[in-house]
């Protein structure tokens, strides 16, 4: 048990920072890996037949990448820089499996257009309710996870630089507190699991669609089956944060004690697969004693990547 009123080093927290962001990576190369015909992917995965090819990431971990380097360079969201992070890596590949919004916010911010105002005006003024800030937020999470009031207010920050709509913040408050929870019953100072957790997470998130969600996810047992489990809670295929979060923090709440388990799970909701599993994967390595090594071996490390590199 940790003592009352710890608080984390700096370099402590980069550790765990870290760690969240080689889990949202490992997911979602994993996930990425079964993008292939729904029937082709439901036998790989009945068979747990992972693909011996290299895994490469997606925009979720170029994003988390973003994050951690700022977390890195400031201790903090800076909102400013993190906007200026996410157009820089997305002007050095574009290809990385942006959705269009992201396309259009990024490059404008690129231009030199304010993020607020470009945030502000996606989807005619509404904003993103999209799931793309939940995937990237799990180092937020880890890095103030002795302060969950930190966690929200930085993941929330970390959010509107792209999404302005409350589900799209939402989710990425409750991706972030899940994670610093994870971490936190790791070290010994949160007891919660299963139907506790998933209400622990929710009742720190405002009034919204995706906090009624997994308020929901709390009644579906974990022997339900995935079908089931989808029809209930979504699968991302919407690609908001009310269709992918619940199911997340649902994998979470009941497979965190092995992170292969818990992205197996994940991946057999289908749908938007390699969010999905970025997201868990990112939450549920907090909790994991290591990264299962033959994955690591065939998955694109962020560390090695141009994202990160010292020379930019």
């Amino acid at each position: 048990m940790l003592p009352e009123g710890y608080k984390m080093e700096s370099e402590e927290r980069l550790r765990y920072a870290k760690r969240a962001l080689d889990g949202v990576a490992l997911g979602d190369c994993f996930g990425q890996s079964f993008f292939m015909a729904d029937e082709i992917a439901r036998q790989r995965i009945k068979k747990r037949e992972i693909s011996n090819n290299p895994w490469y990431f997606t925009d979720d971990t170029v994003m988390a990448i973003g994050i951690y380097r700022i977390l890195e360079k400031y201790g903090e969201i800076d909102q400013d820089a993190l906007a200026r992070a996410f157009a820089e890596n997305y002007a050095l590949d574009c290809h990385r499996g942006y959705g269009g919004t992201a396309h259009s916010i990024l490059r404008s911010i690129g231009e030199g257009q304010d993020w607020r105002d470009v945030a502000s005006g996606a989807f005619d003024g509404m904003g993103s309710m999209g799931n793309g800030a939940a995937m990237r937020v799990a180092p937020v999470g880890a890095y103030f996870a002795d302060d969950l009031d930190k966690v929200l207010y930085h993941a929330r920050a970390s959010a509107e630089v792209t999404h302005a709509h409350m589900e799209g913040i939402v989710g990425a408050m409750a991706a972030a507190v899940a994670s610093a929870l994870l971490l936190n019953k790791k070290q010994g100072s949160y007891l919660g699991e299963g139907a506790v957790f998933l209400r622990d997470v929710a009742d720190k998130l405002p009034d919204s669609d995706t906090k009624y969600k997994i308020l929901s996810a709390a009644s579906v047992p974990k022997e339900s089956s995935i079908d089931f489990v989808v029809s209930v809670l979504g699968n991302g295929i919407r690609l908001t944060a009310q269709d992918t979060v619940p199911l997340c923090l649902w994998c979470a709440a009941y497979y965190y004690t092995s992170l292969e388990e818990a992205l197996w799970m994940a991946v057999s909701a289908l749908g938007d697969r390699d969010t999905i599993c970025a997201i868990v994967g990112g939450m549920v390595s907090l909790y994991a004693d290591e990264l299962p090594q033959q994955w690591v071996s065939y998955m694109e490390r962020p560390e090695t990547s141009v994202f990160m590199s010292d020379r930019r």
